[in-house]
């Protein structure tokens, strides 16, 4: 609300806090002309000492009483205006810190959260926020305000009697509305839990759409999605039957406390003590005593509702990074990128380590390949060198400076990465190649797009680079979005590159297409290849075979398999199955011709 760097916005600040003490001051005297001019009607005569004679007529009193309203009404508008930008500011601020601390939250993290579920609390926490601002500075100070002009209003002309009367009615309301809206909050958590759960399992079946579809499961999804929504409905349901009966509660009181302010001002007037002026202005104040008063109650509502809505945001960001840099970590120097682990002990859960003490070297511009069954923590060593993940034991360097010590962004700066599952934005071709350096010129990018060798295949679209690739990519095939990562890849042009099991999901033609692609990326720089095809690796300076978190074998591939080991074995299988799928699609393809081929009886079908 007072941002230490923004001059302007403490300006805002300051006017706004003007024109609110302003506009309650006229609110306050407003109903003295709606008094004077109806005792003029009356036929009292009166001197108003604060008005000139010109204006003391009824008609001019009828219009000042116009007039005042207006004023009024404009000068909270003012007071509005000034201060949105101060309350947007302050939701920008918010949002964008939460934003950022969202992307220091750990891999972990992450792949255990629920994108529809975190999207949700963080769109309702905005909105939450911008709640509080807005009804904490804009209603709670002018209300508390105006109930101190009011009272004062009251104890000078009428007595303390009034006071009593209006101060129990007070208290008795803003007592019913708290306890009505704590009641009301736990309802709003429930709500706000189905509202989430529903929200999540339908962006995480759109996100599957293809998957639903091969298994027929759209009753299933709709079923699940329609649980969570009935879930809403009940305790929206209970939402408003409950704003009902506070509503209806608040109206209660009030008019049991105007009801004896209005008889003790019918009596007095009975009694000549008062004019029927003055039992007019009672009535205008007790009117406008009940618009902050039910302002009160709103603002009440409103501010647990949104601290309901934010408690979630807040609890994120109360979430700790798990990986953090130290005080003044220095950037990382990388002349060589040779990569060291010694000694490197890992788990992510106590009960089941991952990486049982390896260590192994990649001399700067080598390729390493690190292969294994599944589950033996290949992946884990690329994560490991991006430090997602703090190792437990052991040491981790590149050119002999531990990734413990320096800063994160300047390491991951200097790593490039061709994952598995290629996941894009989005957006267009363009902008996905660019991501490996978003200053790139068009140039540079049509470039790197040459080497991955996916020009041609862009320059075929209609919309070329400005061709969007939808939701996470679906557009392109899985060879497509390999091509990009690579493109991105080598925009990115850094020392170290992690190939993480980059072919192992495309067809043999496309494994060779994209080999050829990456190793043109790879030329030159230090590269760890976390391979599933043993094809695509047997060129490798060295191959590390890991299994159940240990290495089990290390050496060429020719030295491999001539050990008759772990590395022979997979081999084999490997050379086995890609025989036998070369057998099937020759014979597809004479079958397609018209030939018949006849297969020994004891051969299996692959």
């Amino acid at each position: 609300m007072w941002p230490s760097d923004r001059s302007d916005l403490k300006l805002r600040v300051l006017w706004a806090a003007f024109f609110l003490v302003f506009a309650k001051l006229v609110t306050a005297i407003v109903p003295f002309f709606f008094k004077y001019a109806t005792d003029a009607l009356d036929g009292i005569d009166q001197e108003i000492s604060w008005l000139p004679l010109a204006l003391s007529t009824p008609i001019m009193l009828v219009v000042g009483f116009n007039v005042a309203r207006i004023l009024m009404t404009g000068l909270n508008q003012l007071r509005d205006a000034l201060f949105a930008r101060v309350g947007q500011h302050a939701v920008r601020q918010l949002a964008y810190r939460t934003f950022v601390h969202m992307h220091k939250l750990s891999l972990r993290f992450h792949l255990a959260r629920r994108t529809g579920g975190l999207s949700r609390i963080i769109e309702r926490g905005t909105k939450g926020i911008e709640t509080i601002v807005r009804f904490t500075i804009l209603s709670t100070l002018p209300t508390i305000l105006e109930f101190g002009l009011y009272a004062g209003i009251f104890a000078y002309y009428f007595g303390w009697s009034y006071v009593l009367v209006i101060a129990l009615t007070v208290w008795a309301y803003s007592w019913f509305t708290i306890k009505a809206s704590d009641w009301r909050i736990q309802i709003r958590r429930d709500m706000n839990r189905s509202d989430t759960d529903a929200n999540s399992k339908a962006i995480d079946s759109l996100l599957n759409y293809e998957t639903v579809k091969y298994f027929g499961n759209e009753k299933m999804e709709s079923d699940r999605f329609d649980e969570s929504m009935a879930g809403y409905e009940k305790a929206a349901t209970k939402t408003w039957t409950s704003l009902g009966w506070l509503n209806f509660g608040q109206t209660v009181i009030f008019s049991i406390g105007m009801l004896g302010c209005m008889v003790m001002s019918a009596l007095a007037v009975q009694r000549g003590e008062q004019t029927i002026g003055d039992f007019v202005l009672i009535n205008m104040f007790l009117m406008q005593l009940s618009v902050p008063l039910n302002f009160i109650g709103f603002v009440y509502r409103e501010i647990r509702q949104g601290l309901t809505d934010i408690e979630a945001m807040f609890d994120l960001l109360e979430v700790p990074a798990e990986v953090k840099d130290k005080p003044n970590a220095p950037m990382i120097q990388v002349e060589n990128g040779a990569i060291s682990f010694k000694g490197v002990d890992f788990h992510y859960d106590a009960d089941r380590p991952i990486l049982k003490g390896v260590s192994f070297d990649v001399p700067a511009g080598k390729t390493v390949a690190i292969v294994g069954p599944s589950g033996a923590g290949k992946s884990t060593i690329s994560r490991l060198l991006f430090r997602f993940y703090d190792i437990q034991n052991g040491s981790i360097e590149i050119d002999g400076q531990d990734l413990r010590e320096v800063d994160q962004n300047s390491l991951r700066s200097e790593i490039g990465m061709v994952p598995q599952d290629t996941v894009l934005f989005n957006d267009t071709i363009a902008y996905n190649v660019r991501y490996g350096r978003t200053d790139a010129t068009e140039a540079e990018v049509a470039q790197a797009a040459e080497r991955a060798q996916i020009g041609d295949f862009i320059a075929r679209l209609p919309e070329g680079y400005d061709t969007q690739v939808g939701e996470r990519g679906l557009k392109l095939s899985g060879g497509e979005k390999q091509r990009v990562a690579i493109a991105r890849t080598l925009l990115k042009a850094p020392p170290i590159l992690i190939l993480d099991e980059a072919t192992s999901a495309l067809d043999t033609q496309t494994e060779q297409e994209i080999k050829a692609a990456l190793d043109i990326v790879s030329e030159n720089r230090t590269t760890v290849v976390i391979a599933h095809r043993l094809s695509t690796i047997i060129d490798a300076d060295e191959i590390i075979v890991l299994e159940a978190g240990q290495i089990a074998e290390r050496g060429t591939h020719g030295k491999l398999l001539k050990k008759k080991g772990l590395y022979a074995s997979m081999w084999n299988r490997q050379l086995e199955a890609t025989e036998a799928e070369q057998k099937l699609r020759a014979a597809q393809e004479a079958d397609e011709f018209g030939i018949v081929v006849r297969r020994p009886s004891n051969e299996p079908i692959a």
